[in-house]
């Protein structure tokens, strides 16, 4: 019985996946899964529960050329928190029970989201604040639109601002940091901007959700 046992888990093992019973693979020991909204729409936010799942190949690869594809330091710039997946997740739970003072941006270019991001963030391309891509009119229609900042007497007011959260691709990936460094360039407060540097390739590599980004809905 105990050799037809381990048999059959092996036979199985091969004719597809194995999974986790519900609820086993948690984010922390007292964190099954977050409720986000994505595009209007309660996404569950949970870690894969297929025992043989693997990293996406979008993020297997581990020789990059540098430049552009460098190494990023702990920090993006001076008084910038960079934070992890369950900060990022305690800022998606509060945008879903309503709170408008935070924002989650994916700053990379349009093409990746497309191919998954993390649900209830915004795809705002680093490109569309940058002054040596946009207009300074769609620049500021970001900042005012998006970002919640006042505009008086010829210069941005940033107290009734929001919070921000970016991320790209990952550690080797400067598309949020050169946004985060044109915040700053504006006079955008460093204590309202945070930074995933893990990004997508550590939110992948933990196996929790992701979404592909609706091409007609992005920005």
């Amino acid at each position: 019985m105990y050799r037809f046992t381990l048999l059959a888990v092996a036979i199985g093992s091969l004719l597809g996946p194995v999974y986790a019973p519900a609820g086993d693979v948690w984010i922390t020991p007292s964190l099954e899964s977050v409720e986000v909204i994505h595009d209007g729409r309660r996404t569950v936010v949970q870690r894969n529960q297929d025992r043989n799942n693997t990293v996406n190949p979008l993020f297997a690869f581990t020789s990059r050329k540098c430049p552009p594809f460098c190494v990023q330091p702990m920090k993006a710039a001076p008084g910038v928190e960079t934070v992890g997946e369950l900060e990022v997740l305690r800022y998606l739970q509060r945008m879903a029970r309503g709170d408008n003072s935070v924002l989650v941006i994916d700053s990379r270019a349009q093409q990746w989201p497309q191919r998954g991001m993390i649900p209830g963030a915004v795809n705002i391309p680093w490109k569309s604040i940058d002054p040596e891509h946009a207009e300074s009119r769609a620049i500021g229609k970001v900042f005012y639109g998006d970002f919640a900042a006042a505009y008086r007497n010829g210069r941005w007011d940033y107290r009734p601002a929001k919070t921000l959260v970016l991320y790209c691709n990952g550690s080797w990936c400067s598309q949020s940091t050169r946004f985060i460094q044109v915040l700053l360039g504006y006079g955008y407060p460093a204590e309202k901007i945070k930074w995933y540097r893990g990004g997508m390739q550590a939110w992948e590599a933990l196996g929790l959700t992701t979404v592909k980004a609706d091409a007609a809905a992005q920005k």
